[in-house]
């Protein structure tokens, strides 16, 4: 028994010696010391030995025990300690190296354009407001004069929700909610995202943003109207920037307007631009409707006012000359980091 265990203890010492990981290890550890271990089964012969050897027999055996445990434990050890030293040279920091420059964000496009827009009318005495983007027929369409099977319904291509909940198709419904107030007078623009349900292309998307314009006072004429976006274009695209309207009809204003700046690209001499013309159509506009007016609970005798509309997307993509619509939403880096 004695030169049995000698003999365990020996090639215990060796295969440890020899152990390169681990994994090999532990085979080491359950081949000696497991339930069917050599020395679990020296253990379990105990019982043939006489009532006088047992006791010097078992200390033996687990003095064999010990003394492997304690070889395992040591070579456990110094794995960790290996592991530990490679990884701590793995991970050492040069503090001489110069740091990492973090990315910064910065504004999108639309961003920098709202932010422009806003800051002229603002300047002119002008409070910006919001409305929900999902709007009830009413306010969307019959409160701006567009009544059921109304041919501008179908124009618009909206997206319903409800018989009588819709995604709204531009922010006027904004204007509308303003008026019911009753608070005169009355000087907003309204920006926010609308839906419509067009083709994704160039120029197109069923999800943009428009920037709706109101005045509600007394003697408003459309005098006023073209001096407020004479002053507008000429913030926007330069001091030489000159307006022209063209008769235009919209449900909900009286008469009605579309406004073309000189391009600012050409100054007006006619450029690939503005496809030669010399001129830029930028916006929608008109006086309100006297009977837009009385629904909302104002007196058009005693009050007049214009409204106008523009879209965001539009400034953004005349005033930094973009083509395509589609990269504001594209997330392309490469893009995005030109402004």
């Amino acid at each position: 028994m004695k030169e049995r265990l000698q003999a365990i203890r020996e090639e215990v010492a060796k295969q440890i010696e020899a152990c390169a990981d681990m994994d090999k290890l532990n085979e080491i550890r359950v081949a000696f010391l497991g339930k069917k271990g050599e020395l679990t089964n020296i253990m379990k012969s105990l019982k043939d030995a006489t009532a006088e050897e047992r006791p010097k027999l078992g200390m033996m055996i687990n003095e064999a025990r010990a003394e492997i445990e304690e070889k395992l434990s040591e070579k456990k050890d110094a794995f960790a300690k290996k592991l530990r030293e490679e990884k701590m040279k793995a991970e050492t920091i040069d503090v001489t190296l110069p740091a990492k420059k973090p990315m910064m964000g910065h504004r999108h496009p639309n961003s920098i354009a709202l932010e422009e827009v806003e800051r002229i009318f603002i300047g002119m005495g002008y409070e910006v407001v919001e409305g929900p983007e999902v709007e009830y027929d009413y306010y969307n369409f019959e409160a701006l004069n567009i009544p059921a099977n109304h041919p501008a319904k179908d124009e618009q291509d909206t997206f319903y929700i409800t018989g009588d909940i819709l995604l709204r198709t531009q922010t006027s419904p904004v204007q509308v909610r303003e008026m019911e107030k009753g608070k005169l007078p009355i000087r907003m623009i309204a920006p926010g995202r609308v839906f419509r349900s067009d083709e994704v292309d160039a120029t197109h998307s069923p999800s943009f943003h428009q920037i709706e314009g109101l005045v509600i006072d007394k003697n408003i004429t459309f005098a006023d109207l073209k001096g407020t976006l004479a002053e507008f274009a000429k913030e926007l695209f330069g001091e030489q920037t000159r307006v022209k309207f063209r008769p235009h009809h919209f449900p909900f204003t009286e008469p009605s307007a579309e406004v073309d700046v000189t391009c600012f690209k050409c100054g007006g001499s006619g450029c690939r631009f503005c496809k030669g013309s010399g001129w830029i159509e930028i916006l929608g506009c008109g006086m309100v409707h006297p009977k837009v007016l009385k629904m909302s609970g104002i007196d058009p005798d005693e009050y007049s006012g214009f409204a106008f509309g523009v879209g965001l997307e539009r400034i953004a993509l005349l005033k930094y000359e973009i083509d395509d619509m589609r990269l504001l939403y594209e997330n392309d880096e490469r893009f995005l980091k030109q402004f």
